[in-house]
């Protein structure tokens, strides 16, 4: 996999193109964000972290510049948000190698939306814990450290391949990187422990504060445990994310929401806030329908009530209409609505 392209240049795009070319591989950055790929080109990308800020000269391009170039990829990492996923593996699989590599650095259930688009024999799912915002051009915030960032890849049909091995080598790079035969399992153990701290992306606080609101981390583990109920109940084999073991997640019974919740939130820092509040601060659509709300809808299937998570979906859709402002107060306003669908 000499040649990679990471198509989508947010936070975690920026991230894993800076390390990659820091390693010295052959990557260039693509995305639609004609301010941000400009200022790379211009001045380079600076990734700030506890440990300091470091600007690296990243090879980036906007989307259109392809069409010139043609370029052939032995591997594409596309990190674009859940609801671009169908479209841009699209325009990803016409510069993609007959048996190139295409991953999805990606929150939510993407995989078989991509396979779809690029074909199943070549996609590889991937688990990611990297927490990081970006919020001006150029400059991208790393919360977790590479020691402290976290990957999982997996093989669809859950076969430990040679490719897998490939991809995984790459991703060390970035951060730890671990495979699995349970792809679809890890992929629904990160979506529970996204749909945990969702229930924070309106409040307009950091991760930590948003936490240790009266009721907060209660409701969080309430929305976690409608998660795993699903997931256990559609097949899912839940799996050890976030350097956790098996006998971490075994021993904590019915509080392994509650364990994977105080990891995660431990993991991230204090200056972290959630993918969804980060898209609401910036007045974009965030990926909660994706996220609790898959949840939601998958509970709905199968006669699985899930009061916390259509909760959480439903003030998602307050602040994208405008109904509400992000505000700590809104707290009040998401433990009514669960109040409301519970009587219901």
């Amino acid at each position: 996999m000499k040649k990679i392209c990471v198509l989508g240049g947010g936070a975690i795009g920026s991230c894993v193109s800076a390390s990659l070319t820091d390693a010295g591989l052959d990557v260039i950055l693509v995305d639609q964000w004609a301010d941000h790929i400009n200022k790379i080109r211009r001045d380079g990308l600076s990734v700030t972290t506890k440990e300091g800020e470091k600007n690296t000269k990243v090879s980036a391009y906007h989307m259109s510049d392809l069409a010139k170039l043609q370029p052939q990829f032995d591997l594409i990492l596309m990190a674009v948000k859940a609801y671009d996923t169908q479209w841009v593996s699209k325009f990803a699989s016409v510069y993609l190698k007959d048996k190139g590599v295409f991953v999805g650095l990606q929150n939510a259930y993407n995989d078989d939306l991509n396979a779809e688009m690029v074909g199943r024999e070549n996609v590889i799912g991937a688990v990611v814990e990297l927490s990081c915002e970006i919020f001006n051009p150029g400059f991208v915030q790393r919360n977790t450290v590479p020691s402290g960032t976290w990957f999982a890849v997996g093989e669809l049909n859950g076969e430990i391949t040679s490719r897998l091995k490939e991809v995984q080598k790459i991703m060390l790079n970035v951060g730890k990187c671990d495979l699995t035969d349970n792809i679809y399992g890890a992929k629904w153990t990160k979506l529970i422990a996204n749909s945990m701290t969702c229930p924070f992306s309106s409040l307009n606080l950091k991760n930590w504060e948003a936490v240790k609101l009266p009721g907060m981390f209660d409701f969080s583990v309430g929305v976690g445990r409608e998660s795993f109920k699903v997931g256990k109940a559609l097949g899912y084999m839940i799996e050890p994310l976030f350097g956790l073991t098996n006998e971490d997640i075994g021993n904590a019974g019915e509080d392994a929401a509650e364990l994977v919740m105080k990891k995660m939130v431990k993991d991230v820092g204090p200056n972290a806030r959630t993918h969804a509040a980060q898209d609401h601060i910036k007045g974009r659509r965030s990926e909660i329908e994706f996220i609790n709300g898959r949840v939601s809808k998958e509970g709905r299937k199968l006669g699985i009530s899930t009061p916390y998570n259509d909760a959480v979906v439903e003030i998602a859709k307050m602040t994208h209409s405008g109904k509400i402002d992000l505000d700590p107060s809104n707290i009040n306003i998401l433990f009514k609505k669960l109040e409301e669908l519970i009587r219901d």
